[in-house]
């Protein structure tokens, strides 16, 4: 099984995560992440054909929930907007 999935990731060029076994840290993020899309959009709506569901959503992950959706971890701003504000700082201390 390990060794299926280490040679899929290689196929598909995806490192895989270097946690260890049985963290609870591991995958918080995107386990999060994912569970927000699904209880704020996925849940909400209902697809015709999985192309339109990947679409959909593919558009409101891009258009609300990286652009304007506030997130706590990024003190209350949305991540474009607090990636923005990062690079500028940072930007600001090398100079």
């Amino acid at each position: 099984e390990n060794a299926d999935f280490a040679r899929a990731c290689a196929r598909w060029k995806v490192r895989q995560s270097m946690g260890r076994v049985g963290s609870c840290f591991d995958n918080a993020v995107a386990e999060a992440t994912f569970s927000t899309i699904k209880v704020e959009y996925v849940h909400r709506r209902h697809f015709r054909t999985r192309t339109e569901a990947r679409l959909k959503i593919a558009t409101w992950i891009t258009d609300f929930y990286n652009r304007r959706r506030r997130h706590s971890v990024c003190d209350w701003r949305s991540p474009i907007d607090y990636e923005r504000s990062e690079t500028r700082a940072l930007e600001a201390q090398a100079a």
